[in-house]
């Protein structure tokens, strides 16, 4: 057998293996006990949400006693909403309840992950949320992962704002870009067409994305913002990489500025 033949089992081999372990590639998620107690030191109450037998959304909601608007605080492939529970002070200073929903897997939610199965349960949260406020006083915001997902939500409702922080263009790209010589298209079963959502976007869309993100280089946003540049701002944030734009003070007065605007 020459090289080309191994070369082929190779990447028959690698692709197998791509496709049915690729959820523990992409998702790290931490796992919380149904008794876990969340503590905070500002106002705050547990969510949870019934999708359907065995399935069942965990979140948290920072309020206000009279809030301009609510935040759907949309996290990355890590940890659980106990940790990302930090984000929410960069909106709750400016008057603003913010919730914060755990995705299948991760935290106190539970149910078999896909991604129509989270798009469906986002929705799910999106219309039990806007039963209680008016859907132009919801603002979502989507962080690495959860920007795809943002972006099919904000597709297909009204809310005031978009807001994504360091988006990919679709996940696809993403992959291509570490795993080239894989047939992606075929082996990945999260596509997360942000590209081809963002089109049907009708709200303004603001992007936040640091200029030295190794994960996902500024160019997937260039690419966004391209699709429809009177709907679609972007913000670079000069120096930034993917896990520390909150680190950055221009960070916090472009929110301050979306917030407030």
């Amino acid at each position: 057998m020459n090289i080309f033949w191994y070369i082929i089992i190779g990447i028959a081999a690698l692709s197998i293996l791509g496709y049915f372990f690729q959820e523990r590639f992409i998702f790290k998620p931490e796992k919380l006990k149904q008794d876990f107690k969340f503590k905070y030191d500002v106002p705050f109450r547990e969510l949870f949400f019934d999708i359907e037998p065995g399935v069942r959304i965990n979140g948290l909601h920072f309020f206000r006693e009279q809030p301009h608007g609510l935040v759907l605080y949309l996290h990355g492939n890590s940890r659980s909403i106990k940790g990302w529970a930090k984000c929410a002070k960069d909106f709750y200073r400016y008057n603003y309840d913010v919730v914060l929903v755990d995705y299948r897997g991760f935290g106190k939610s539970t149910g078999r992950r896909s991604e129509k199965e989270i798009l469906g349960d986002i929705q799910f949260v999106y219309n039990k949320l806007t039963e209680h406020l008016p859907e132009h006083h919801m603002i979502v915001y989507g962080r690495s992962i959860g920007s795809g997902f943002a972006a099919k939500l904000a597709a297909d409702n009204k809310p005031r704002y978009l807001i994504l922080d360091a988006p990919y263009y679709s996940f696809k790209k993403v992959v291509e870009r570490f795993l080239p010589i894989l047939p992606v298209s075929l082996v990945l079963r999260y596509h997360l067409r942000t590209d081809k959502w963002i089109k049907h976007v009708n709200c303004h869309t603001y992007i936040l994305h640091g200029t030295r993100d190794l994960l996902i280089p500024i160019r997937h946003s260039e690419q966004l913002q391209k699709i429809n540049p009177g709907k679609i701002t972007l913000i670079r944030i000069h120096g930034g990489g993917h896990n520390n734009l909150p680190s950055f003070p221009e960070y916090h007065n472009f929110i301050r500025d979306i917030l407030k605007y």
